[in-house]
């Protein structure tokens, strides 16, 4: 009896290893994967040629998928195998370690079959000393695999933005912002039609904006701002861009006008094409886009009629920025429906007639630029507005505007002159009163001695001097 129960008690344990064992198998099967050495070789290679020949991945992060990760850099298990997806160099994290000044681009780069995603923050520093193109080649042997792009913050990088990054098919974000890059933007960029964000700001690109842009259809970012881009605006930009939410082309030489096709940009939310050459007014067509948050035209020599929009389709707007544009007429009315606006720069124009005083019942703006321009009148803001505002509220610099007569001076409007017409009617009255006493005292004269009319003629001299 004794045998038999021993003999159930090690069945049963054998029983509890195979199902823990079973158990423990499908949870630490992540933790047994390996790495191929070719890929663990390109990695280290890859990192070397960037942060610098003391680095030594074998020592440092022998499991860098594993045990041993190496920051920055993200793995992931294809055919039982970790392989690289994510990787980041320079100092985005606090312990991620700093490019070298010599960096290099070491070709086992594009040995990683796997990558996703590929980024290079503030690496390449020297544009002096050691400056630093893009590679040109080997890019397709990251195409099958390659969805994000990005140099950031790099003023060590020099050059033209290569031609084999149209070949990345599968590319769904390039972001190439802060660098030193140059030259043209390359046409074939149009085929990377699964991009959804586009950011080429902050270099030194000069050319046309490709017609071949218009091919991103599921865009929603893009900001080509603060180069030195030239031409007119191209119209299939407007016409195949129909998921745009954003776009910048801000700080650039842009020249023409704007196309009427911009109304195609149904779901806009920011347009900002200020600071260029735009010219020839104001299309009327931009009232169309009813989704428009933020449109900024500002410094460009514009010109026409501010009037020409009917402002009030535009109720989504919180920033309104068209200064100095040259433009001319008066403030329309429909600006006051703006309920969601919280910026409104008008200045530096040629604008007239009276500042609607309906202004103040914009619930939410905070700031009202209206200065440099040729507004009249008297300002008929109360003086709960002008203490709320305070500079924020600019009419300076429009000669024949004032404001009401008194106000608080710790409230009035900066750089407005106070309204006269109070004043000048006291002197009026004061003037017809002493010109009727001058006549009574000269009827006087007739029923007067000598000397009593000479002090009454004397006195009356001194009174209109002083006057």
């Amino acid at each position: 009896m004794k045998g038999f129960k021993n003999s159930r008690f090690c069945v049963l344990v054998i029983f509890f290893l195979l199902h823990f064992g079973v158990w423990c198998n499908g949870d630490t099967e992540n933790m047994g994967a390996q790495m191929e050495i070719n890929e663990i070789n390109s990695l280290y290679s890859t990192i070397q040629g960037f942060v610098g020949k003391w680095w030594n991945g074998s020592d440092l992060y022998p499991d860098p998928c594993g045990w041993t990760p190496i920051q920055g850099v993200s793995c992931d298990l294809f055919d039982g195998f970790w392989y690289v997806t994510d990787l980041n160099i320079g100092p985005i994290h606090d312990n991620s370690p700093s490019c070298a000044p010599n960096v290099e681009f070491s070709s086992n780069l594009f040995t990683l079959k796997h990558l996703k995603s590929l980024s290079f923050f503030n690496c390449f520093v020297s544009p002096r000393h050691h400056p630093t193109s893009i590679p040109t080649e080997r890019w397709e042997f990251l195409a099958s695999s390659l969805e994000s792009l990005e140099f950031r913050s790099n003023p060590g990088l020099i050059g033209q933005i290569p031609n084999t990054f149209g070949r990345l098919i599968k590319l769904q974000s390039l972001v190439l912002v802060e660098n030193g890059l140059s030259g043209e933007v390359p046409q074939n960029l149009g085929n990377l039609v699964n991009l959804k964000r586009l950011v080429l700001a902050g270099n030194k690109l000069n050319g046309q904006i490709p017609d071949t842009f218009g091919r991103f259809t599921q865009l929603l970012i893009c900001d080509l701002s603060r180069n030195k881009l030239s031409g007119v605006l191209p119209r299939p930009l407007f016409g195949g861009l129909i998921s745009l939410l954003k776009l910048d082309l801000s700080y650039n030489n842009l020249q023409g006008k704007i196309p009427q096709d911009i109304s195609q940009l149904k779901n806009l939310t920011l347009l900002d094409l200020s600071n260029n050459k735009l010219s020839s007014g104001l299309p009327k067509s931009i009232q169309e886009m009813t989704c428009l948050e933020e449109l900024v035209l500002s410094n460009n020599p514009m010109g026409g009629f501010l009037d020409v929009l009917d402002w009030y389709n535009m109720r989504k707007l919180t920033t309104l920025d068209l200064s100095n544009m040259n433009l001319t007429g008066e403030i329309p009315k429909s600006i006051v429906e703006l309920k969601k606006l919280r910026f409104l720069g008008l200045n530096d124009n040629k604008l007239i007639g009276k500042i609607p005083s309906s202004l103040e019942n914009l619930p939410n703006v905070s700031a009202i630029y209206l200065y440099g321009n040729n507004l009249t009148g008297e300002l008929q803001f109360s003086q709960w507005f002008y203490r709320k505002m305070g500079r924020r509220f600019g009419a300076w610099g429009n000669q024949n505007l004032c404001y009401t007569f008194g106000l608080v001076s710790s409230d009035v409007p900066f750089g407005v002159k106070q309204c006269q017409q109070e004043l000048k009617f006291v002197i009026d009255v004061e003037m017809n009163s002493s010109f009727v006493d001058f006549q009574s005292s000269m009827g006087y004269l007739n029923d007067c001695g000598i000397w009593r009319c000479f002090v009454v003629e004397l006195f009356m001299v001194i009174l209109l001097l002083l006057k």
